[in-house]
């Protein structure tokens, strides 16, 4: 049986944006709302170079990561073609205008997922 957890109401996500849901371990998940109040929730990057979608646009059920415009399926996780890639979702659950989310993915899923390091490619010296 899934064991859910309470994360906020919907109203506390705003229209066409996102709230941030902290993790103890992995990047966070970024859930969204837009404008039709439904729910979705991602791990908070993008697939092509790691951008937070957290501090994308929201438009339908897409949302645009900030860092290059490509366009993420809210419902799936996946990169609109032509671009590719996919960010991994997570279930969420609405009752009674609260946002709940599965504690065992929040706890599992896509823990080792981490952001690219900005910046020049690190050299080691050679003796």
């Amino acid at each position: 049986m899934t064991e859910w957890k309470k994360i906020c109401l919907v109203t506390d996500i705003p229209v066409l944006g996102s709230r941030r849901v902290s993790r103890a371990s992995g990047l966070d998940v970024a859930v969204f709302r837009n404008d039709k109040d439904e729910v979705f929730a991602l791990l908070d990057r993008c697939p092509h170079k790691g951008g937070p979608l957290s501090q994308g646009i929201v438009f339908g059920t897409h949302v645009a990561c900030p860092l290059h415009n490509w366009n993420i399926g809210l419902c799936d996780g996946q990169a609109s073609s032509p671009d590719e890639g996919c960010t991994p979702k997570f279930s969420v659950k609405i009752e009674d205008g609260l946002v709940f989310l599965d504690i065992a993915e929040l706890q599992t899923h896509a823990t080792g997922e981490t952001r690219p390091i900005a910046g020049p490619a690190r050299r080691t010296a050679t003796a």
